[in-house]
């Protein structure tokens, strides 16, 4: 499976996510943001970290940069996609997901391992997962807050489009298990064609038990799947 990981100024788990993908055997390129053509691809990645340094909002700059046009050619022609974390917040931007991502309750940078709970596993994403299945993965944002309108918030829940929520380890989801105020919990969406997926958890950093858990895994499994 061929996969390619755009890369912004300032983004800094590019490299993250590339390993990941490499270990897992897909056939992984690195693309730079100036770049006007994708390679053949599978699966498009967008990483965290602070492209253009969160200057003006997060994802705003990076949302207009010339490989994005390619991008949303690409997912609107059902290519894969995985924006995590700015990844997801350059997402809301461009308008391949909608909503936004909004600054956490706190208005603190939180980085920390969390729990996240699997409410959609019928998907090219998440098909290696149990539904309900409870994931111990790491968050590192300032603006992970994800934030929709009504309209849309009934869409999610009607159409199986919202994949994890924040909750505790036992799997409850409340409001002491939602890190950043997100709306619902929910840490992680679909587009309605279920190839687009925005997720603020990073579930690259959860490949290996030497170094976190293998929590991440099956994101990937699925995906090969």
């Amino acid at each position: 499976m061929k996969s390619s990981v755009i890369v912004f100024p300032g983004s800094n788990c590019d490299r993250d996510i590339a390993d990941a993908l490499e270990k897992m055997q897909f056939k992984n390129k690195m693309v730079w943001h100036k770049e006007t053509e994708l390679p053949k691809s599978d699966l498009i990645v967008i990483p965290g970290g602070f492209s253009y340094g969160d200057y003006l909002r997060s994802g705003a700059i990076a949302g207009k940069s010339l490989i994005i046009d390619e991008v949303i050619k690409a997912a609107n022609s059902g290519c894969l996609v995985l924006g995590i974390c700015n990844g997801f917040q350059i997402l809301t931007e461009t308008g391949l997901l909608n909503g936004t991502l909004l600054r956490n309750k706190n208005l603190k940078f939180i980085n920390k391992d969390v729990y996240i709970k699997v409410i959609n596993h019928e998907s090219k994403f998440t098909n290696k997962y149990k539904r309900d299945q409870v994931l111990k993965i790491n968050i590192a944002h300032n603006e992970g807050n994800y934030f929709t309108d009504s309209k849309h918030l009934s869409e999610l829940h009607n159409e199986n489009l919202i994949v994890f929520k924040y909750c505790d380890k036992e799997g409850n989801i409340d409001d002491k298990s939602n890190p950043n105020g997100s709306l619902k919990n929910i840490a992680g969406i679909f587009n309605s064609k279920k190839n687009i997926l925005g997720m603020m958890p990073h579930p690259e950093r959860m490949i290996d038990d030497i170094i976190s858990n293998k929590d991440g895994v099956n994101l990937f499994s699925s995906l090969l799947n």
